[in-house]
């Protein structure tokens, strides 16, 4: 497994084990936020992933990398697992499953999530970009479409920003089974990824 996979993993079961479990026995959501640096929870118990180093409160608790989901979990203060009887996806990690996370690949993770939440928040001022610990990814919903940024996944290796109608369209545009998607790699920064999804937009509507 490389550098950017492993650490992509690693920082999806920390979202999901860590942040999102925790987060939903103790305020009721899996909703999760890009961060500075990396993601945070929206409710108690705050927690956040900067880099390679997992805070509370704004307090460092620990480096990331080399420990297991477990002794994170106690470093913090909180019950390690995934949120129970909402999906049946994930990470595939276990508590005892130790982490690996290469800096530039945590920052390139950052860096997608950042990028894609600006675009987002510029595309519907109303809605609140939400990064969704099943399949690790940040998205909004807008008439029956979905618009977002993924770090990359079992069919797609590498940071990508996707938009998903609900109904399937045709034409050029829509180049993925979910509907389309392009590599982060074409999309430098918020101003291209914004054009991407005011295409998916327009696109959508065309199509419909």
């Amino acid at each position: 497994m490389d550098d950017f996979t492993s650490t992509r993993r690693s920082l999806h079961g920390v979202a999901e084990l860590l942040l999102a479990g925790p987060q939903y026995r103790r305020s009721g959501t899996i909703r999760l936020t890009a961060a500075t640096g990396g993601f945070a929870t929206v409710a108690d118990p705050r927690l956040a992933v900067a880099g390679d180093l997992l805070t509370r409160g704004g307090q460092p608790v620990m480096p990331l990398s080399g420990a297991t989901l477990a002794d994170l979990a106690a470093a913090a203060g909180v019950d390690c697992g995934a949120p129970a009887g909402l999906y049946t996806d994930g990470s595939g990690l276990l508590p005892a499953d130790t982490l690996r996370v290469e800096p530039q690949a945590a920052r390139a993770i950052a860096r997608a999530f950042a990028d894609g939440d600006a675009a987002l928040r510029r595309l519907s001022p109303e809605s609140t970009p939400v990064l969704w610990p099943e399949h690790f990814d940040l998205g909004i919903t807008l008439d029956e479409v979905n618009y977002g940024v993924s770090p990359g996944d079992a069919s797609v290796p590498e940071p990508y920003a996707y938009v998903g109608p609900w109904t399937p369209r045709q034409g050029p545009f829509w180049n993925a089974s979910f509907g389309a998607s392009r590599p982060l790699a074409q999309l430098p920064g918020p101003d291209a990824l914004l054009d991407f999804f005011q295409e998916g937009l327009l696109q959508a509507g065309k199509s419909s």
